[in-house]
């Protein structure tokens, strides 16, 4: 699996997952962890956010899909069933969200990947999905969900005590947009463009932050490895 902060390509994001991801909402893959795909750009079609400090992702649920009598899907409720009555990927995720409110033991796994730009794909890491609620926005209805940042977890059953800081923090977007900018898509130690790493050059365990780009570099698998979390 992918490492929290790993650059990729939309071809190893749907390697990865063994399927073609055509949408971003995809509970359960395979009978595995459920994916996400989210942005933070500008022109992105829902208004995800993140809070705490990169430990928390409100994701915004999808709209109904373009078909006929439906012009503009952005003036009807998001939907919780599809037209034959089947849940849709916001009403399945909903359940989920509840009985993980019911069972505080258990949560279901989502794994959240990112878009930075066209082609480039960052893996945001592994979340749990805690609480789900309808919002209103403007004249309708949209799902809202609540998901908090987890790290190497295999199962559904979730422990809260993760002992590396830096992957318990999503570096902000638009940090990730300037280092990739500024490093030129490149590693910084030896200027590989393959499987790049958002590191952190003062680990957060030590007092650096997620939130300035001048803490954060890009750097290949080997020199994120030797680097791991010794200050340089």
């Amino acid at each position: 699996m992918f490492q929290p902060g790993q650059v990729i390509s939309y071809l190893e994001m749907c390697h990865e997952e063994g399927v073609s991801l055509q949408r971003g909402m995809n509970y359960r893959l395979n009978g595995g962890a459920s994916v996400i795909l989210m942005s933070l750009q500008k022109n992105a079609p829902y208004a995800d956010c993140v809070k705490d400090e990169g430990r928390t992702l409100i994701y915004e649920g999808h709209d109904i899909p373009r078909r006929a009598g439906v012009r503009d899907p952005k003036v009807f409720d998001q939907p919780m069933t599809n037209l034959g009555g089947s849940l849709t990927q916001n009403g399945k995720f909903f359940e989920a969200a509840k009985r993980c409110q019911k069972n505080k033991a258990t949560s279901d796994r989502v794994k959240v990947y990112e878009k930075i730009r066209d082609g480039i794909w960052v893996f945001n890491g592994v979340f749990h999905l805690v609480d789900a609620w309808l919002k209103q926005s403007n004249a309708r209805k949209v799902f809202k969900f609540r998901l908090e940042l987890l790290n190497g977890q295999s199962g559904s059953r979730v422990c809260r005590k993760q002992p590396d800081l830096d992957h318990n923090r999503m570096i902000p977007s638009l940090v990730k947009l300037e280092v990739w900018k500024r490093d030129k898509g490149r590693c910084v130690k030896c200027g590989s463009t393959d499987n790049l790493h958002y590191d952190h050059i003062l680990p957060f365990s030590k007092g650096g932050t997620s939130l300035l780009a001048i803490n954060i570099q890009l750097l290949c698998a080997r020199h994120n490895l030797k680097k791991h979390n010794r200050i340089e």
